[in-house]
């Protein structure tokens, strides 16, 4: 088999207790290098005075990685700017805070050129490359420019946005057309594929023959392909002493009462003010359960640079005390609200310990988290999966308790079916979740995506 050569924004070298903040993007590309062999190539995090295009070389848990350092001025544009106030917002159907300047896409654009020129030397000839998200769309025409022949592939792990939204970026063809330099092009749901091909048959002329998508003379494939986790290792980190500590911990902080638990990275996609008025509404509506629930939201910063991410931050706080200070007790706090990241196995604790899990994003690619509150559950008590039905997890995990996240009302009967719902019911549904959660995981993922590659055509 061919190496595989990973390339994204971000690389973590992955560690023992690797906290909350690393997301399911890393864990999920850790797990398919461990499986395949070969490079995870990108940026550092850290910044350098001028770039030199200096490549810093690690080995972690079987996993080699490269990274480069960026100057103040690319992480200004490239990633707080044209990256997270543009793509990322537009992605995520909110124009209303999506920002267009031009030096922002300038230093994108140029970032993306350090990229191709720092991996360049690091690809061998029969090695597959695997390009990574938003902020990487035009490297694969980048690295073709520079005479590269390899497949190589692009996965874009947020949504797509419809064509009228899009045509909102006035850069919107250009980035488009950029993602026919690579053979394969993947979404997680049917959803986001459809937009992907409304745009090229509506706006390029294209056309569309199954997985075959052309325009301009050149074909992609563009399938569907939606990412798992490493299942067998969350269900064994679910027992470990680690989540069982973490787990006793949550039931003692309980003192009887049934909990419910929301992680999620600080982020206006997730819907956590959405999720705190539902809870609000349910707690106003249903006076007899007062006091019967415990609400723990984990919450971890993220793009603290951003403004918008510190007005969230502010919105929750202020949220979050307003109906602790209306419906707490001398013995009972409503909603535990917590801006720090927790390693796998106590997460997994938390999770197995709840009895509902809170998976309402507004608008998801997928969302990992759900299928991780899976994976942690107890088989003989599982708890219920309320998962939103923008999350492109819905798509696979039907037997959710799937709820509108913009209306409270919804949200409360939600929060009250799943407090009532039997056991019998609960397995049956957990049953089914955790078949798909399994048969469907992060090395499926990798090999569905990876099969598709190798077969395109050169």
């Amino acid at each position: 088999m061919s190496r595989l050569i990973v390339i994204s924004n971000r690389v973590a070298v992955p560690k023992k207790g690797a906290s909350a903040n690393q997301g399911g993007l890393a864990v999920a590309l850790q797990s398919a290098l461990r499986e395949h062999g070969g490079l995870w190539f990108g940026w550092s995090g850290e910044t350098c005075e001028t770039f030199d295009g200096t490549i810093h070389r690690a080995e972690g848990d079987g996993v080699n990685t490269a990274t480069i350092d960026l100057e103040e001025q690319d992480i200004d544009e490239y990633y707080n700017g044209f990256a997270n106030r543009t793509l990322w917002p537009l992605f995520h159907y909110r124009i209303d805070l999506t920002e267009f300047e031009r030096d922002f896409e300038g230093g994108y654009q140029r970032v993306n050129d350090r990229f191709a020129d720092t991996v360049m030397p690091l690809v061998e000839e029969p090695d597959l490359v695997w390009v990574h998200d938003y902020h990487l769309i035009p490297l694969g025409q980048k690295l073709r420019r520079r005479g590269m022949r390899n497949r190589i592939g692009f996965f874009l792990h947020t949504p797509w946005p419809p064509t009228r939204l899009l045509t909102a970026l006035p850069s919107h063809r250009k980035l488009v057309d950029s993602l026919f330099a690579y053979d394969v092009v993947g979404f997680h749901t049917e959803d986001w594929l459809d937009s992907f091909q409304h745009y090229v048959t509506s706006m390029m002329g294209g056309t569309v023959d199954g997985d075959i998508v052309s325009a301009g003379g050149r074909t992609i494939r563009a399938i569907v392909a939606p990412i798992g986790i490493d299942t067998a290792e969350f269900e064994a980190a679910a027992r470990s002493d680690e989540a069982n500590f973490a787990r006793d911990r949550m039931y003692m902080s309980a003192t009887g009462r049934s909990l419910m638990v929301g992680v999620d990275r600080l982020d206006y996609s997730k819907g956590l003010r959405e999720r705190f008025l539902g809870y609000d509404r349910f707690l106003a509506s249903h006076p007899d359960r007062r006091g019967l629930t415990s609400f723990l939201q984990i919450a971890p910063p993220s793009r603290e640079k951003v403004d918008t991410y510190q007005e969230i931050r502010a919105d929750l706080d202020a949220l979050s005390g307003r109906i602790n200070g209306e419906y707490a007790d001398i013995d009972w706090t409503p909603i535990r609200y917590v801006n720090r990241g927790y390693p796998r196995e106590e997460l997994a604790g938390i999770y197995r310990a709840a009895h509902i899990a809170l998976v309402t994003p507004l608008r998801d690619g997928m969302n990992l988290v759900a299928k991780e509150y899976v994976a942690a559950q107890d088989p003989n008590d599982p708890g219920v999966l309320v998962l939103s039905v923008f999350a492109g997890a819905a798509a696979q995990m039907r037997e959710a308790v799937l709820v509108n996240p913009y209306s409270a009302e919804e949200m409360a009967d939600a929060i009250v079916t799943a407090l009532a719902m039997p056991r019998e019911e609960r397995i049956r549904r957990w049953q089914a979740l955790i078949d798909g959660v399994r048969r469907e995981d992060v090395f499926w993922w990798c090999r569905l995506f990876l099969d598709t590659l190798e077969d395109a055509s050169e």
